[in-house]
């Protein structure tokens, strides 16, 4: 017995049983022939005082195909600064990315065009039923101290036909 009158084995049991019910459910899983993707980049930060220093980041965009039997492909890839003006177009031609490769865009650390507000556009279709893509922005950068951090990516528009 415990200090509350309750065995070890019949506390391990609730334990475990309250632990059961607070693990999240299943999730299931979402698949689509084709998506718009919002996603956040930086290429810089503001710090210290009163916005006084910029940190310049580099910007990896990482599209994931998670499909392990199915290719994607990127039909466009656009690059907005934080006003919302296009400012480049990465993908000339359709671009397959294999079953469980990845595509990577860069943004170079002193490119600041993008600004703190810069994001990607990228429209992905499949001619197959394939599981949802991960697409992330990953900014990396350091001045006295390093600072990395990454955004994940928000379907705007989904393809049904």
């Amino acid at each position: 017995m415990n200090f509350f009158g309750i065995s070890r084995i019949t506390s391990t049991i609730l334990v475990l049983f309250v632990l059961g019910l607070a693990a999240p459910a299943s999730a299931e899983v979402s698949r689509s022939l084709g998506q718009t993707i919002y996603v956040p980049a930086y290429s810089h930060i503001y710090y210290g005082i009163k916005e006084s220093r910029e940190l310049f980041l580099t910007v990896t965009l990482s599209i994931r195909n998670t499909d392990p039997r199915h290719p994607l492909i990127l039909r466009s890839v656009q690059y907005f600064n934080t006003q919302g003006a296009k400012l480049r177009e990465y993908v000339e031609a359709p671009v397959k990315i294999p079953p469980l490769g990845t595509a990577e865009y860069i943004i170079k650390q002193f490119d600041k065009e993008g600004g703190s507000g810069a994001n990607f556009l990228l429209r992905w279709d499949s001619t197959a039923s394939v599981t949802d893509p991960i697409a992330e922005a990953i900014m990396v950068g350091s001045d006295s101290q390093g600072v990395s951090f990454l955004t994940r990516g928000q379907v705007i528009e989904e393809r049904t036909k």
